[in-house]
């Protein structure tokens, strides 16, 4: 017997994926700082490494992306060597983009247009990370961003790798059907940020 996806089946996946996404941003959020994972006697430890990631989300014409940066802040609290990490199509072409929301597309996991302009910048959580916390937490990201090689809306989104990241923290993580603003925002506050 052969299985068959009807269009009124299609229809339905198709406009549950849709409506996840749909809604407005709100205004910025304000930015979060947390030593959530550190332990209270390795806090001067997370004061003095300087380490930390950030879970962002900006705004975008479509409706928005998520992503991390991770890296060490310097004495005056300015960042130094950061990182940018996050899943996105693999081109500025919006043609892969919308084709991606039906079936897998390239994808590529570095910085992209506009994740380090203030401006755009809608919610982040900064959490502040030992050096071993710090190594173990971009070992993961490295190992995630080879492994990384598609974009699928509906299931390898850019909410998907950032919940990823989380969870190998472990921190619990909000649905990856959220708009990015609102999925940073319930991330930070499920855990206690």
């Amino acid at each position: 017997m052969t299985l068959r996806i009807g269009p009124a089946l299609l229809v339905i996946f198709l406009s549950l994926v849709l409506a996840s996404c749909q809604g407005d941003d709100k205004p910025p959020q304000p930015r979060f700082v947390s030593n959530y994972l550190a332990t209270s006697g390795s806090q001067t430890k997370v004061a003095q490494s300087g380490y930390f990631i950030e879970f962002r989300s900006r705004y975008a014409l479509t409706y928005g992306h998520s992503y991390v940066i991770f890296g060490k802040l310097d004495k005056n609290g300015r960042t130094m060597n950061q990182e940018v990490a996050g899943l996105s199509p693999a081109t500025n072409d919006p043609t892969p983009y919308v084709i991606g929301h039906f079936v897998p597309v390239p994808a590529e996991t570095g910085a992209t247009d506009g994740d380090l302009e203030e401006e755009y910048r809608s919610a982040s959580w900064r959490v502040m990370l030992t050096e071993a916390e710090y190594q173990d937490v971009v070992a993961h990201i490295r190992e995630l961003k080879v492994k990384s090689k598609v974009w699928l809306a509906s299931v390898s989104n850019c909410n998907a790798f950032v919940a990823s990241i989380a969870r190998s923290m472990g921190y619990k993580t909000p649905s990856i059907w959220l708009r990015p603003q609102e999925f940073i925002t319930r991330l930070r506050e499920i855990n206690g940020g």
